[in-house]
């Protein structure tokens, strides 16, 4: 996969991925929007309800007591008329004429107002309104107007009374509203009955959530309200209550919903849960999937790189090899004892070394899939140093180089394989001289710390950068410094180097700085 399509790919991904949880949380910011709106409607709906009902209760009680007066009063109302009507119809054929009157009578009734609850001591007038109908009909009687005027005695007269009810009603309002409106609100209306109002309606809109209560007169807090009202702009609600007969109102009542952000949240937050869950494991697979693609595309730069250095590690001895064949089989250096087995040397030498090479990868291998036998032994750590350094001391020399050692440790026994420890240790020494430009200077120090040894290998080489520092054991890692192949190696020493420490229940780190040379340092338990 080349650099533009890899790099498309995860832009794709990445832009999907925020597109999903851009529509997530829209989706939740919009059906909150939505729950509130229709909160917010049931709850308007419902104080709507309560005011109306306030108001027919009182409109009832009041007019019960007036219907008890009214039925009360022994002495005859004063009567008034207040309206007359007819209608005058004629059929041309039979000569019959019909004449059909309306009159409303008004009833006037002197009651006290003390029954009221008024503090003055003058009476209220209480009309009642009636309704006297009459029909007359004149058969085969020539009629005009004057005639009816003059009351013609008629052949059939039908006479029927009734109350106006919609008149009486309407001035028993006025009445009452006129009285209700210098009442104390207390004598309106209970805390009770209120409480017991507004449950019912926010039961039957479904606005199930705790709520808190207060009627305001003239913008002031009045007793009708609840123990733990506290008003919240963001939670209140408000209506008018008790409206006069001008159409104005002294009297609001405030509902808060103290809960009403967790109520509100209570309606989607299951659809919610899963929501956010689902959108966790697209990020957890996208994540994972995009450090799949990274590591893939790591570990195909890695392979290749391996295959070079290995191809650069193998073709080196296989040249010299042929070399040395090539000037074996020359009839001038056949005869030469000396120089055919310098020659041989050569060859045994560079064989060892593609050996080396291929044990290393086996090696590896094993350790991974815990087919390598570690046997560990009581060992003293000093002596193991030394054969290390006399592995490398030749090629130190070569060098021109020098170790030094620094053995302050006093307790040295630790449980080791020999061969595996001795091979750590020359992988590092290894490193320490490859990656030294100059004549390589390595220091060895070894100290106690508790229960634990510690072997520092400190070197004045090359040193490497903070990002290197975390990837150095990985298999396969080089540091790249210009050319790839300038420094021989495949990569695997130090992933083997720690496999096999951290298998001696050890740690390994390395510090370093770029241009100051590395320090590895090696912490293993010790026997007690």
């Amino acid at each position: 996969m080349n650099k533009f399509v890899f790099r498309l790919l995860v832009f794709l991904m990445s832009l999907s991925l925020m597109g999903i949880i851009l529509v997530q949380v829209y989706w939740f910011k919009t059906s909150l929007e939505n729950n509130e709106e229709q909160f917010k409607f049931h709850v308007k709906q419902v104080l709507g309800n309560v005011s109306e009902k306030l108001q027919k209760q009182e409109e009832f009680s009041f007019y019960n007591k007036y219907k008890k007066l009214k039925d009360s009063i022994g002495k005859d109302p004063q009567k008034k008329d207040l309206l007359e009507y007819g209608y005058y119809q004629r059929n041309a054929q039979t000569n019959e004429t019909i004449i059909y009157s309306n009159s409303i009578i008004s009833e006037d009734y002197d009651i006290f107002s003390a029954f009221f609850d008024k503090k003055n001591n003058d009476n209220v007038k209480i009309k009642s309104f009636t309704s006297k109908r009459k029909t007359e009909i004149f058969n085969n009687n020539s009629l005009d107007h004057t005639s009816v005027v003059n009351k013609l005695t008629p052949d059939v007269t039908i006479e029927k009374a009734g109350n106006v009810a919609i008149l009486e009603m309407a001035q028993f309002e006025i009445a009452y509203k006129d009285i209700a409106a210098v009442t104390p609100i207390q004598d309106r209306v209970s805390i009770e009955t209120l409480r017991k109002l507004l449950e019912s309606e926010l039961k039957e809109y479904g606005v199930n959530t705790p709520f808190e209560f207060n009627v305001y007169s003239n913008g002031l807090a009045t007793k009708i309200k609840s123990e733990h009202f506290r008003y919240d702009k963001y939670a209140t609600y408000s209506i008018p209550i008790f409206i006069d007969n001008e159409g104005s109102n002294k009297h609001q009542l405030l509902v808060t919903f103290p809960q009403k952000k967790k109520f509100l949240f209570n309606d989607i937050v299951g659809i919610t849960l899963l929501s956010i869950i689902f959108t966790l494991i697209i990020i957890i697979a996208y994540v994972n999937a995009l450090n799949q693609l990274f590591k893939q595309r790591q570990i195909s730069e890695i392979k290749t790189d391996f295959i070079n250095n290995m191809t650069h590690e193998f073709k080196t001895p296989i040249a010299t090899i042929n070399l040395a064949l090539d000037a074996i089989k020359n009839p001038k250096i056949i005869d030469d004892k000396e120089k055919v087995f310098r020659y041989l040397q050569m060859i045994r030498d560079e064989n060892k070394r593609m050996h080396a090479q291929v044990e290393n990868v086996l090696r590896i291998s094993k350790l991974e899939k815990k087919e390598l036998e570690i046997n560990k032994e009581a060992n003293d750590v000093h002596e193991i140093i030394e054969h290390a350094i006399d592995h490398v001391h030749l090629i130190v020399e070569d060098r021109e180089g020098s170790i030094t050692t620094h053995f302050n440790a006093t307790r040295v026994t630790a449980l080791i394989n020999e061969v595996h420890f001795i091979n750590v240790m020359v992988n590092i020494l290894d490193n320490a001289i490859k990656y030294s430009p100059n004549s390589p200077v390595i220091n060895v120090y070894t100290e106690n710390l508790k229960d634990f040894i510690l072997i520092k290998i400190q070197d004045q080489g090359a040193g490497m950068t903070k990002a290197a520092q975390k990837r150095i054991f990985e298999k396969f890692y080089r540091e790249h410094t210009g050319d790839v192949h300038n420094v021989k190696g495949h990569g695997l020493g130090l992933a083997y180097v720690k496999t096999i420490i951290e298998d001696h229940d050890g740690q390994i780190f390395v510090e370093s700085e770029k241009g100051k040379g590395s320090t590895f340092i090696i912490k293993l338990p010790l026997i007690n």
